[in-house]
């Protein structure tokens, strides 16, 4: 809104809204071995993400990594690219506008932004302010708390905000890996996929992105988040204990990540005994390359090719009304004093 108040011949100055901006982890432009070469020099040169000395990881990143990873990342993302870009951009595009639907307003502007990639969270927070949001409130997407996500986007939004001659007040939301809203939507959520399975599975894995264990010695408190998330899930849903089990996907590089990796166990479950399999991914919002190409579509091939006879993997809450009535309340929460 304009100040009305302002001296008689004093430029107009947009001023008093408020911006709310969801923001995930990032995406690639396209496909092409270009954009691929620069989200992933981005984001594998994002300190918070690789704690290996600038100079010497850049040199490894730069050379080898990026000269043959770029094609590889490219062939598997064109598995799962949609017509409007990758599924994190299209899904947390569509989290932002029905949430805006809801709770917009003259006074309160919701938008999205992602940590590496396009739409940049730079450009977002500049866009906002340029609209008169002179408070903004920040939501990383991720339900459990880690150093290389939640505080990455911190780390860059402060960076943003260092620019700004005039900076709005800013405020983050925290973890919600144990909020009973979040619980809520996962059980409903999974209640939901899981009816609509032509099987019973064995077992049910919650597969979580995995972290270096170094990064766990050293204090991040991830690993105890996703523990407690499955943990809250299984006590709602009154599951056994050997049926809902916690692991962890996406390692990368030669080093010991937190264990027991989801790739393993599921060539492990069949010897086991175990030949049906639901896999869901509650430390994404959306479905992303990791839950569509890595579980789906690898996870499955391991499963079956180890003796398994039925594999599903369940969808993220996306932009379904059980997401978007789960970050109106996170939002509304957070806004508190403000609104």
């Amino acid at each position: 809104m304009a100040d009305m108040h302002l001296p008689s011949g004093h430029p107009p100055v947009k001023q008093g809204k408020i911006g709310v901006l969801l923001i995930n982890l990032g995406t690639p432009d396209g496909t092409d071995y270009g954009s691929m070469r620069r989200y992933l020099s981005e984001f594998l040169s994002d300190p918070r993400v690789i704690e290996v000395p600038q100079p010497i990881w850049q040199l490894i990143l730069q050379g080898p990594i990026l000269t043959f990873r770029p094609s590889k990342s490219g062939r598997a993302y064109k598995k799962v690219w949609m017509e409007d870009g990758s599924p994190l951009l299209f899904y947390t595009r569509a989290q932002a506008e029905k949430l805006n639907q809801r709770i917009g307003s003259d006074s309160l502007i919701v938008d999205f932004a992602m940590n590496y990639g396009n739409p940049s969270i730079k450009s977002k927070i500049d866009a906002l302010k340029d609209q008169g949001c002179t408070r903004i409130l920040t939501v990383p997407l991720y339900p459990q708390y880690s150093a290389t996500t939640t505080a990455s986007v911190n780390d860059r939004t402060f960076k943003a905000l260092m620019k700004l001659r005039w900076q709005p007040a800013l405020r983050t939301t925290p973890a919600f890996h144990d909020d009973p809203n979040y619980i809520d939507a996962l059980c409903a959520s999974l209640k939901d996929s899981l009816s609509k399975l032509d099987f019973e599975p064995d077992v049910l894995l919650m597969s979580y992105h995995g972290i270096p264990k170094s990064y766990f010695d050293k204090g991040d408190p991830y690993h105890c988040h996703c523990h407690k998330t499955t943990r809250l899930v299984r006590e709602k849903m009154g599951w056994d204990e050997n049926f809902i089990r916690t692991t962890f996907q996406s390692r990368f590089g030669p080093q010991e990540w937190l264990q027991p990796y989801t790739d393993k166990t599921l060539e492990a479950l069949p010897e086991d005994g175990v030949k049906k399999v639901a896999v869901a991914a509650p430390a994404f919002i959306s479905d992303c390359l990791e839950t569509l190409e890595e579980i789906a579509m690898e996870g499955r091939d391991s499963f079956l090719e180890a003796g398994g006879e039925k594999f599903a993997s369940l969808p993220c809450l996306n932009d379904s009304d059980i997401a978007v009535d789960l970050l109106e309340t996170l939002v509304k929460r957070e806004l508190g004093g403000w609104l």
